[in-house]
């Protein structure tokens, strides 16, 4: 079964996270699938607009935490550079509208790749979670720069250190979403890329350049110090108890 399902409708491509049975959390086969995706996007003249979202009722976990811990000796750091650094970045350079349509829980590196989204849409139920700080590493996938670009940095420390979840509501009232869908929730995020695609893609393209230039100019340091971080933190005996209890379905201890 292919990790990720692709859709061309009205202009819009929306391409589906789809590992379902694993709440759609990352593999390296669904970032490079995602990235091909992309790319094919780009280039191709029927597409004026990207929608990101997930399969049933999950956006995406985040990284699949027992892949990554099939071998001890991974460097998170070379993850990083092979998966979610190149992806945010592919995301961010795009000149079409890339739009989160955030269907259900959020979490982790997914919530990174939402937030290098140009807009989010919201369902009524969704939420967001950090995710890092419950396994005992530093943020990545350019959490640590997005999240206080939207949220402010006090709120964006306070979620990192609790690992509480971010409802869709708070979501929109502090501008980290655009707007929240209930019962319509498909039909206002074709409503968002329909108009969007019928807009001027030029102009829409070097606007986000020069948003990336006026606000996000650093990135890509930011997302090479964090894989610096990730790649300390991940040799802690932190982490290992924050994966085990992850893995054991239990409350870490990071106190003994």
């Amino acid at each position: 079964m292919t990790t990720l399902l692709t859709t061309l409708e009205s202009g819009s491509v929306i391409l589906t996270l789809n590992r379902p049975e694993r709440a759609n959390s990352f593999n390296f086969e669904m970032v490079t699938e995602l990235r091909q995706a992309l790319a094919e996007a780009e280039k191709n003249p029927q597409v004026r607009c990207v929608v990101l979202t997930g399969a049933g009722g999950v956006f995406s976990a985040g990284q699949d935490i027992s892949e990554m811990k099939q071998g001890d000796t991974m460097s998170y750091r070379e993850h990083l550079d092979k998966t979610y650094n190149p992806l945010i970045l592919q995301i961010r350079s795009m000149g079409k509208p890339v739009v989160a349509a955030v269907n259900g829980p959020c979490a982790g590196a997914a919530f990174g790749v939402a937030l290098a989204c140009d807009l989010r849409i919201a369902s009524s139920s969704a939420y967001f979670v950090v995710g890092f700080g419950g396994i005992a590493l530093a943020p990545d996938s350019g959490v640590s720069l997005f999240l206080p670009v939207y949220i402010g940095l006090g709120r964006a420390q306070e979620y990192f250190y609790s690992n509480k979840p971010i409802t869709a509501q708070q979501a929109m009232d502090w501008g980290m979403v655009n707007q929240v869908g209930e019962s319509n929730f498909q039909a206002l995020v074709m409503q968002v890329a329909g108009g969007l695609s019928s807009g001027p893609t030029g102009a829409f393209a070097a606007g986000k350049q020069a948003f990336n230039n006026a606000v996000l100019s650093n990135l890509e340091e930011v997302l090479n110090y964090e894989g610096i971080l990730q790649e300390e933190e991940g040799k802690s005996a932190e982490h290992r108890e924050g994966v085990a209890a992850f893995l054991g379905k239990r409350k870490p201890n990071f106190t003994s």
